[in-house]
C-alpha cells in the first residue's frame, strides 16, 4: 500500500490515466482550433472555399490514416512513449504552419503536422483500459473521452481570442509550441510511467490467451456499430444546421447552439462512461441510440421553442454511445492486443464519419432533409441489433 492507502496498481493506473487525459486535452485542442483560424487564414492567404476545405480535410484526415500503424508501433516501442512524441510532433507541425508563406507550404505543413495525431486515439484507449481498476474500467475510459471534448471546447476559443488581437499565425505558433514542451516535459517526468504502465503491454502468465485476437466475430459486430454510430454523427452535425435555418434561427443562434451541443457532447461522454461501469454496455448503447434517434425526429418535426432543450439531449446521447463502445473493444480484445484493437476500431469509425455526410448529401438532393433525418434515425437504432448478437461476451469478458 501507498502511503495514500492506494495499491501501487491502482496509483499507477491513476497516474496513467492523468497522464493520457493530459495528452488527449492538448491533442484535440491543437485539431479543433483550426476552425476559428480558417477564415483569418483565407483572407491573409486570399484562399478560395475549396482550398480551405482541403486545408481543413488534410489536417484532420492525416490524423487518422495511420492509426493502425500506431497502434503496432505502439505495442513495439512503447505506447507512452510514441503517444507523446505523437503529441510533440503535432505541436512542432503547428509551428511549422505558422510560418509558411504559401498555401501549398501551409497545406504540406498541415499534412505533416496531422500525422503525428495518430498516435493518440488508439494508443491512449489501449493504455487507460490495459491500467485502470476493474471496477473503474468504463469510468476511466469515460473521463478519457471527456478530456478530449475539453480540448475541443477550450482550444478553439483561445485561438479565436489570440488571433483576434495578434493574428492566427501567433495563435498556431502558441499553441503548438505549448504542446510540444508540455510533451516533451511529460517526456521526462513519466518516465517510471513508461514500464508497466504506459510501456508495451506485458505478455507472459498474466498475458490473456493468444487464441483471442481482436478481430474475431464479436469484434466485427462492435466495427458495425461504432460505423454506424460516427455515421450519424457526421451526417447529423452536417445537416441539423440546414434543419436549425429553416425553423428561423441566424447563424448566430446556431453557434449557440452548436456551442451547447458539444459541451452536453462532453459531459455525455463522461457521464456514460459512468453509466456504463454501472449497467454495462449493452444498457447505455441502447439508451443512448434510441434517445439519439428520437432527437434526431423531434428536432426535425418539434416547434422552434423546444429546439434548445432537444440539442442539449441530443449532444449528451450522441457522444455518449462513443463511451460505451469504447469500452466494449477493451471486453473483447486480450489486454496485448489493444493498441491494434483501437487503432482498427478508430480508423473504421473515422471512415464512416467522414463518408456518411457525402451519401447523406446525395440522399438529401434527391429525396430532401426530412428523408435524411427519418433515415438517420433508423440507422441509429440499428446500432442496438448490431450488437445484441454479442451481449453475452460484453457481460462477462474479462476487463
Amino acid at each position: 500500500m501507498t502511503a495514500t492507502g492506494e495499491t501501487p496498481a491502482r496509483g499507477a493506473g491513476r497516474s496513467v490515466l492523468l497522464t493520457s487525459s493530459a495528452i488527449h486535452l492538448t491533442n484535440d485542442a491543437c485539431f479543433a482550433i483550426l476552425y476559428p483560424l480558417l477564415p483569418f487564414i483565407s483572407r491573409d492567404l486570399g484562399l478560395s472555399y475549396a482550398e480551405v476545405g482541403l486545408l481543413k480535410a488534410s489536417f484532420s484526415g492525416a490524423s487518422s490514416v495511420l492509426q493502425i500503424p500506431a497502434g503496432v508501433v505502439g505495442a513495439r516501442y512503447g505506447e507512452l512513449l510514441i503517444l507523446l512524441l505523437g503529441n510533440a510532433w503535432v505541436g512542432i507541425g503547428m509551428i511549422a504552419m505558422a510560418a509558411t508563406g504559401s498555401f501549398v507550404l501551409l497545406l504540406l505543413a498541415g499534412l505533416l503536422a496531422g500525422i503525428g495525431g495518430n498516435a493518440q486515439h488508439p494508443l491512449a484507449a489501449a493504455i487507460v483500459s490495459r491500467t485502470a481498476p476493474r471496477e473503474r474500467l468504463a469510468t476511466s475510459l469515460g473521463t478519457l473521452n471527456f478530456s478530449g471534448d475539453l480540448g475541443k471546447l477550450a482550444g478553439p476559443f483561445i485561438a479565436g481570442l489570440v488571433a483576434t488581437q495578434f493574428g492566427w499565425r501567433v495563435a498556431l505558433a502558441g499553441v503548438g509550441v505549448f504542446t510540444a514542451l508540455f510533451s516533451l516535459v511529460l517526456l521526462f517526468t513519466t518516465r517510471n510511467q513508461a514500464g508497466e504502465a504506459g510501456g508495451r503491454p506485458q505478455r507472459g502468465a498474466d498475458a490473456e490467451p493468444a487464441t483471442k485476437v481482436p478481430f474475431g466475430r464479436g469484434f466485427r459486430y462492435v466495427l458495425m456499430a461504432g460505423g454506424l454510430d460516427k455515421a450519424t454523427r457526421g451526417a447529423a452535425l452536417t445537416f441539423l444546421p440546414f434543419v436549425l435555418a429553416d425553423k428561423g434561427f441566424s447563424a448566430a443562434n446556431i453557434s449557440v447552439l452548436f456551442g451547447l451541443i458539444f459541451a452536453a457532447g462532453a459531459a455525455g461522454k463522461f457521464g456514460c462512461g459512468w453509466m456504463t461501469g454501472r449497467w454495462g454496455v449493452l444498457v447505455v448503447i441502447i439508451v443512448t441510440e434510441t434517445v439519439t434517434a428520437a432527437t434526431l425526429v423531434a428536432i426535425l418535426l418539434g416547434p422552434l421553442w423546444a429546439s434548445i432543450p432537444l440539442v442539449v439531449i441530443f449532444g449528451f446521447a450522441l457522444n455518449g454511445t462513443s463511451s460505451a463502445l469504447n469500452v466494449s473493444v477493451a471486453q473483447l480484445v486480450p489486454p496485448e492486443a489493444r493498441a491494434r484493437g483501437y487503432g482498427t476500431y478508430f480508423t473504421a469509425a473515422l471512415v464512416s464519419s467522414a463518408s456518411a455526410p457525402l451519401a447523406y448529401g446525395v440522399l438529401g438532393d434527391a429525396a430532401g432533409l426530412a428523408t435524411v433525418f427519418m433515415v438517420m434515425a433508423v440507422l441509429t437504432v440499428a446500432v442496438i441489433p448490431a450488437i445484441l448478437p454479442i451481449r453475452g461476451a460484453l457481460g462477462s469478458a474479462p476487463q
